[in-house]
Order: structure tokens, then C-alpha cells, then sequence
């Protein structure tokens, strides 16, 4: 049986022929990539690329502090507020009815 740290999805599973003819599973650890936009998957500046560093901030220091911070870069977020924005202020009131 495979020892509990490696039953975990985080390690890579890598399959190894020996030299004997065994085929043996290696685990390796996933490496660090930096956080991406959700709409358009430019990497995210303000925030920290290693687990580790992630791990030890407080909240306020993981992501920038700005409505979808941490989740859309600037130009996605922009665009996005642009576009309620445009869509709210577009919808008609209707007038008040009048007296007869």
C-alpha cells in the first residue's frame, strides 16, 4: 500500500520501468504556477506564485484588494463593470401616468 502522504492527487503520478522489467510509480510533487484571470488567463500580479508564501500571509496580502481581486485581472474586471454598468443604466423607466 502506498504510504497516506502520496494518496493525495497533489503528487504527480510517474510510471517507471526499472531495469529488471518492474514498472514502479514515482510521486513528484506538482509544481507552483501563478494564479490566472478566469475570463481571459493572464497571470495575476499582486499575487504570491509560491503555496508556501500563500500559505503564511494574512488574507488581506493573498489578493489585491478590489472587487474580483484575485480572480480577474484589471483590463477583465474593467470590461465586466463596464458592461453592467451599460446594461443598468439602459433599461427605461417608464414615466409616471398622468391625471385625467
Amino acid at each position: 500500500m502506498v504510504r497516506p502522504l502520496y494518496r493525495s492527487h497533489s503528487h504527480k503520478r510517474i510510471y517507471r520501468r526499472t531495469p529488471g522489467g518492474r514498472t514502479v510509480v514515482h510521486y513528484e510533487r506538482r509544481k507552483n504556477t501563478p494564479m490566472r484571470c478566469g475570463r481571459c488567463g493572464a497571470i495575476l500580479a499582486g499575487v504570491p506564485v509560491k503555496e508556501h508564501e500563500r500559505r503564511c500571509l494574512p488574507k488581506t496580502a493573498k489578493r489585491p484588494e478590489r472587487p474580483f481581486g484575485g480572480v480577474l485581472c484589471p483590463r477583465c474586471l474593467r470590461a465586466v463593470l463596464k458592461k453592467v454598468i451599460r446594461s443598468s443604466t439602459s433599461v427605461a423607466v417608464p414615466a409616471p401616468a398622468s391625471a385625467p
